[in-house]
């Protein structure tokens, strides 16, 4: 809903709005990648979703992962003391191979050096093999390159549509909406 955006905010919401549907419509013909960045709770794990959701009806494959959940994954299969190595490589071949991968809330993941490896190696096999991605932070551009290196943030700048969203945490005013409704019911009793 536009309902919950004004301004400036609403334009940004707009625009990233624009950019899914033709993300969605055009899949199969053009090779696109996302990133959502932006404030807290302004429709960019939303925005996600519904772009899978899409591609999920039209029988595509789609990953969908947190990053704490993403890059701990990479880890246990990297570090496991019986060293599953058909493990690792059947997720990585999901992962570089899959039609669509989601990585939602990057920068919430503790970050180290085998982080950024993994997150570099996964952008750079997925634009290789021509396979889209999404990417939803909090961060913004400045703090995704000293989070993560000029490398990372190369290829997010170069290969994806950059989408910020801006505004009020949209949680946060539903709660206080609901809250205010229950307290204008409770006088009507």
């Amino acid at each position: 809903s536009y309902d919950y955006y004004t301004g400036e905010d609403l334009e940004h919401f707009k625009k990233a709005v624009q950019i899914c549907k033709n993300f969605i419509q055009n899949f199969k013909q053009d090779y696109h990648n996302i990133l959502f960045y932006g404030t807290v709770g302004t429709g960019k794990s939303f925005l996600s979703g519904c772009v899978a959701n899409a591609l999920l009806q039209k029988e595509n494959f789609v990953l969908y992962f947190s990053a704490s959940f993403f890059f701990d994954t990479f880890a246990r299969y990297t570090f496991d003391e019986n060293r599953n190595k058909t493990g690792l490589a059947d997720f990585c071949s999901d992962i570089y191979d899959c039609d669509l991968l989601i990585i939602d809330d990057l920068g919430t993941e503790t970050t180290n050096s085998f982080v950024n490896s993994q997150l570099f190696v996964c952008l750079n096999e997925r634009h290789l093999r021509s396979k889209a991605t999404i990417i939803s932070t909090n961060l913004n551009l400045k703090e995704l390159k000293e989070r993560y290196s000029d490398r990372v943030l190369s290829r997010i700048s170069s290969n994806f549509d950059l989408c910020k969203l801006t505004g009020a945490d949209i949680r946060i005013q539903k709660k206080l909406n609901h809250i205010a409704t229950e307290s204008e019911d409770s006088f009507h009793v």
